[in-house]
């Protein structure tokens, strides 16, 4: 009896400790909570973290994958311009890509920041050099290079009298949105290093007269010329402006350099090219509200925007004169000025108030005749030439009859430029001896 009893104590007490100890675990548990608040929100946050990893990771293997399908379908839309302390603007040196927002080319910018070839700097024997001034027509990223029009006048010249023993070599200094102030600038700063034996402005007469004028331009980002008791003044002051700095800042660089190279954040900046130039296209109304440049000025701005023009072209060939070099100029077409249609082009110069959308041709063409500048206009015979074919030589694809020359226009024009000057430089007062 007393084992019997011994042992069943001893089996209590046993029991005892076990449910003691439950006890404790319990508690424990119950407690845990209290002794670590934070441990539901960090393991909360672990989860926030792990997810947004995996949306950082399928984000960086997505664009991947669309840089690697944009490359292998050839498509690029890389900046091809710079800052340019001088003229605000230039292209940028060695850029390449596609060009598809008019026409279709595949542009290479050579290592001086020029459309075209590489040139020595050191003109050849026996090379008779043309420097070409201009804006957009000049710059041509519409076609090929060789269809442009000064590249069709450089080969058709190689046939002239007046070249006979010589090579005829153009070199191509127009960029887009220029205006005869950056052109004179270009002149000054690149031009000469070139030593041209000829200097052809090729002037745009539907804006380049509004392009000289921060009026009607409406860019702080660019320098001008004011006339100040008759003489042309400098106005630099974008160098100062908040944009200028910025774009000359290593953050910028930085942004410029991933644009250059990735062609998903091309594929951005086209797309958002794209809509700037559909709502453009819906906010101008039709092609005749854009038209002033072809009005007679009727105001105090526009008359002092054509004061400063004119006399840019006179201190141009004053400052050519100089180096012992001849100075042309070729005044360009816009697209309803050579519309095949008379019609249309009635229709524009009614809804637009213009008597003669010659006007400011033939005002570049009195000009030359006053200060002995020879000076070709184009629209006259381009407008014959479309009318008498019924073609438009400005535009391409959908947009034809807008924009600018197609490949036709480029070779109508450059034809009748290397003719003109073929003749001037044989027989005319600026025949070469």
């Amino acid at each position: 009896m007393t084992s019997l009893s011994s042992l069943d104590s001893r089996i209590r007490r046993k029991n005892r400790v076990i449910h003691s100890a439950g006890d404790v675990n319990i508690m424990t548990r119950q407690a845990s909570p209290d002794r670590n608040p934070t441990s539901g929100t960090q393991r909360r946050q672990v989860r926030l973290r792990e997810k947004l990893l995996m949306v950082l990771a399928a984000a960086f293997f997505g664009l991947l994958l669309c840089e690697v399908v944009l490359r292998l379908m050839g498509y690029s839309f890389p900046p091809f311009y710079k800052m340019d302390g001088i003229t605000g603007a230039a292209l940028r040196p060695n850029a390449e890509g596609w060009w598809t927002r008019e026409g279709r080319s595949y542009i290479r910018i050579n290592s001086q920041g020029l459309r075209d070839r590489e040139h020595t700097k050191v003109k050849p024997a026996n090379t008779v050099r043309i420097a070409v001034l201009g804006d957009s027509f000049s710059e041509a990223f519409q076609l090929p290079m060789e269809n442009a029009f000064w590249a069709v006048a450089e080969a058709k010249l190689q046939a002239c009298h007046a070249m006979r023993g010589h090579t005829v070599e153009a070199i191509n200094f127009g960029v887009s949105g220029y205006g005869t102030a950056q052109e004179l600038l270009t002149l000054r700063s690149k031009v000469w290093d070139y030593d041209p034996d000829i200097v052809l402005l090729a002037m745009t007469t539907r804006n380049d007269v509004g392009d000289n004028s921060r009026v009607f331009k409406q860019s702080d980002d660019i320098p001008y010329f004011v006339l100040s008791n008759g003489r042309l003044l400098l106005d630099d002051s974008f160098r100062h402006t908040r944009m200028y700095r910025l774009r000359g800042s290593t953050l910028y660089d930085a942004v410029r350099w991933v644009r250059a190279r990735s062609r998903v954040v091309q594929a951005v900046n086209g797309a958002a090219y794209a809509v700037s130039v559909w709502l453009q296209r819906r906010s101008d109304q039709g092609r005749s509200s854009r038209l002033a440049d072809y009005q007679e000025p009727r105001d105090p701005a526009w008359r002092d925007a054509w004061a400063v023009t004119e006399a840019l072209i006179v201190l141009m060939r004053d400052e050519v004169e100089e180096k012992h070099a001849k100075f042309f100029v070729v005044t360009l077409t816009g697209p309803v000025q050579i519309d095949p249609d008379p019609k249309v082009r009635q229709e524009a110069m009614r809804k637009s108030d213009i008597n003669d959308f010659f006007y400011p041709d033939l005002r570049v063409k009195a000009l030359g005749e006053r200060e002995s500048i020879p000076v070709l206009v184009l629209a006259p015979g381009m407008q014959s030439f479309a009318e008498r074919n019924r073609v438009h030589l400005h535009g391409f694809g959908h947009f034809l009859g807008g924009g600018h020359w197609n490949e036709l226009g480029h070779r109508v024009a450059g034809e009748r430029i290397s003719d003109w000057l073929c003749e001037r430089l044989t027989s005319g007062p600026d025949a070469r001896r």
